[in-house]
C-alpha cells in the first residue's frame, strides 16, 4: 500500500466480495486507507466504529438493506457534526433509481463495471467537496463562538453603565407596570439587557422588532433569547411570555413556584 495521500478513509460497500477487494486494492495502491463491508448493516457498523471514514463507495442494489437505506442511516449518526459524502455503483443504470438516489444525498454515480480511473476522479473530487464543507462548518461555529463571546461582552459592558448611573435590575423592573414588576424567581439570575429582552419577547414582539427597539443586530437579539430560555431553563418563546404575565395568573404562579 502507498503512503496515504489523505486522513479521510473510503468505505467500499458491496455484496460482492471480489468488487470489494479489488476497488480497496486498487484506492490502497493509490493511497487511501479502505474500510470494507458486504452489506448496509454491516456498513453503519463500520461508519460508527471509525470516525476516519468520510468517502463512502456503495452498491445501490443490495440484498436486505440497499444503498439509500444505507444512505439514510448514515445521515442520522451524529447529525451535522459529521459529514460525508457517497458515490454510488449500479449494475442496472435505470433513470429512476439514479434519481432517487442523488435526491437521497449521494454526489455521484458509476456504473459496473467502472472505469478504475473514472472512478477515482471521483474520490478525489469528492475528497475535495468534502473538506470545504467540514472548513466551512468550523468557520462558521467558530463565527458563532465569537458573536456568543461578543454578546457577552457587550451585556457585561452595559451592567457597569447601569451600575455606574446607580441603575441595576430592581430599579429598572420598577419602571415598568406594577402587574410586570412582579417576576418568577428564575428571572433573578438574568442581567439587564436579558431581562429587557426577555420582557419584548413576553410581549409579543418579533427579533426584529426588539433588534429595532434597542439599537442592536437581531443575531444579538436571536443571542439574548437563546441565552434567556438556557438561564431560565425554558424551552420555547410561548413558554417565557406565560411566564412574564402578571402575578395574578395561574401560569405565573405555577412558573413562580416552579
Amino acid at each position: 500500500m502507498s503512503k496515504p495521500v489523505s486522513e479521510m478513509k473510503v468505505l467500499v460497500v458491496d455484496d460482492q466480495p471480489v468488487i470489494v477487494e479489488q476497488l480497496c486494492e486498487f484506492l490502497e495502491a493509490k493511497g487511501y486507507s479502505c474500510v470494507s463491508a458486504l452489506s448496509t448493516d454491516e456498513a453503519v457498523k463500520r461508519y460508527e466504529a471509525d470516525p476516519a471514514i468520510g468517502l463512502i463507495i456503495c452498491d445501490l442494489h443490495m440484498p436486505g438493506r440497499d444503498g439509500i437505506e444505507l444512505m439514510r442511516a448514515l445521515k442520522q449518526i451524529d447529525g451535522s457534526h459529521r459529514m460525508f459524502e457517497a458515490i454510488m455503483l449500479t449494475g442496472r443504470a435505470e433513470k429512476q433509481d439514479v434519481i432517487r438516489a442523488l435526491r437521497e444525498g449521494f454526489a455521484d454515480y458509476y456504473q459496473k463495471p467502472m472505469d478504475l480511473d473514472e472512478l477515482l476522479e471521483g474520490v478525489r473530487r469528492q475528497e475535495q467537496v468534502l473538506q470545504e464543507r467540514q472548513r466551512d462548518f468550523h468557520d462558521l461555529s467558530g463565527l458563532n463562538q465569537r458573536l456568543q463571546d461578543l454578546a457577552e461582552s457587550v451585556d457585561e459592558l452595559y451592567q457597569d453603565l447601569e451600575k455606574a448611573r446607580g441603575q441595576g435590575a430592581h430599579r429598572r423592573a420598577g419602571d415598568m407596570e406594577e402587574a410586570e414588576a412582579e417576576l418568577p424567581s428564575v428571572f433573578e439570575k438574568l442581567s439587564p439587557r436579558q431581562l429587557e429582552v426577555a420582557r419584548l419577547v413576553g410581549k409579543g414582539k418579533t427579533n426584529y422588532q426588539i433588534a429595532c427597539e434597542l439599537g442592536i443586530t437581531e443575531n444579538t437579539v436571536k443571542l439574548y433569547v437563546s441565552q434567556v430560555l438556557r438561564l431560565t431553563h425554558m424551552h420555547n418563546r410561548t413558554q417565557l411570555a406565560l411566564a412574564l404575565t402578571p402575578g395574578s395568573s395561574p401560569v405565573n404562579q405555577r412558573f413562580t413556584a416552579h
